[in-house]
């Protein structure tokens, strides 16, 4: 199972988030693709998987001489991009998080010096080094003394962290918004989950910042929830 290529598993695909280079890949399966890479990846040969998804696909009324060329290209795509490879998968979890809209929590003096220094870093490993980077600096982060922290804490860390962005140069987007958040928590002795992620409908890359089973600091205009996560940072229990 490759360590730098992971999934997020819904009912309408796959999503593949690849982080072996630039800033991380994604590549969207429907159904159909996502059986074919499921079975590559478990092992079985691309010829032998593709005429199983033809046979199947020819019992259900479709032209074989349709599905095959289809799959074909399916199958060249994922191999070109070295995705024909078993991927990570999040843990599955009991209930959908609670999504939580930004708000206006104030963060103490701390936590807007750590907002600083954590979007400083996060703008540092993002723009100017590979993704795996800043995974690795995320990871590391879990490894310092600290408390899970509460919805409340994360909420107020949040919040400073969208207001330190205010004096940088550049767009901060959730991708560099959530590391920051993820770096900042830490250095204050307290414990978030960073997460990446996508949804289908439309398709589409997220990363966020959750604790305690909630997502934290969500723009109330973003209603595609849920994502589906791909990859998770956190501090093993």
């Amino acid at each position: 199972m490759s360590s730098l290529v992971h999934a997020a598993v819904t009912t309408d695909g796959v999503a593949l988030l690849d982080v072996r280079r630039g800033r991380g890949r994604w590549q969207f399966l429907d159904p159909v693709g996502a059986e074919l890479w499921s079975r590559v990846a478990a092992g079985e040969s691309v010829e032998d998987a593709v005429e199983d998804l033809v046979r199947v696909w020819t019992l259900r009324g479709v032209d074989p001489s349709r599905v095959r060329p289809d799959l074909m290209r399916v199958a060249a795509e994922l191999a070109k991009a070295d995705l024909l490879v078993d991927a990570r998968r999040p843990a599955s979890r009991a209930a959908a998080p609670v999504v939580r809209f930004a708000g206006a929590a104030r963060g103490t003096l701390l936590d807007q010096v750590a907002a600083q220094v954590g979007l400083a870093v996060a703008l540092v490993l993002l723009r100017c080094l590979p993704i795996r980077f800043a995974l690795a600096a995320a990871r590391t982060a879990t490894r310092l003394p600290g408390r899970t922290a509460t919805i409340a804490e994360a909420e107020r860390m949040h919040t400073a962290v969208r207001r330190a962005t205010h004096g940088w140069p550049g767009r901060a987007a959730c991708l560099e918004e959530s590391l920051a958040m993820h770096l900042a928590t830490a250095l204050t002795g307290r414990r978030v989950r960073w997460v990446l992620g996508a949804s289908f409908m439309p398709r589409n890359a997220h990363a966020w910042v959750e604790a305690e089973g909630a997502v934290i600091g969500q723009d109330p205009a973003d209603r595609v929830w849920p994502y589906a996560a791909a990859l998770q940072v956190e501090r093993p229990n």
